[in-house]
């Protein structure tokens, strides 16, 4: 099974949402609030989890400086109303989560993006 962790900057709704669709989703907020983004991303990747983030820093940690990781989902929908991004991120999983695993994948308000990320 896959297992997703959250970073601090995903609203809970977001996270319990998937949750309640029977995800396994660890959060930051819950097990190490406050850890920087280079500790996040190692506790993702120590985890073999998912990183779930609002945070566009984990872009240049996994594209440009290579950090190992697991995949990265990057939420950008500021602006969106929290049952249109929940709706948004459920769809997204429910049609991709085959896809997601040693990915980047960027989710807005009108598309999804999945690219390979080279480790």
């Amino acid at each position: 099974m896959i297992k997703f962790l959250a970073d601090e900057s995903v609203d809970f709704r977001i996270v319990q949402s998937l949750r309640d669709n029977g995800y396994i989703i660890q959060t930051i907020v819950e097990s190490n609030p406050a850890a920087i983004d280079v500790e996040v991303l190692k506790i993702a990747n120590e985890s073999k989890a998912i990183l779930i983030t609002e945070d566009k820093d984990f872009g240049e940690l996994t594209i440009r400086l290579r950090r190992p990781n697991c995949g990265i989902i990057l939420l950008r929908m500021s602006g969106m109303k929290i049952n249109e991004k929940i709706e948004k991120v459920l769809k997204a999983f429910q049609d991709h989560i085959v896809e997601l695993s040693d990915r980047f994948t960027v989710i807005t308000y009108n598309k999804l993006r999945i690219r390979e990320i080279k480790n």
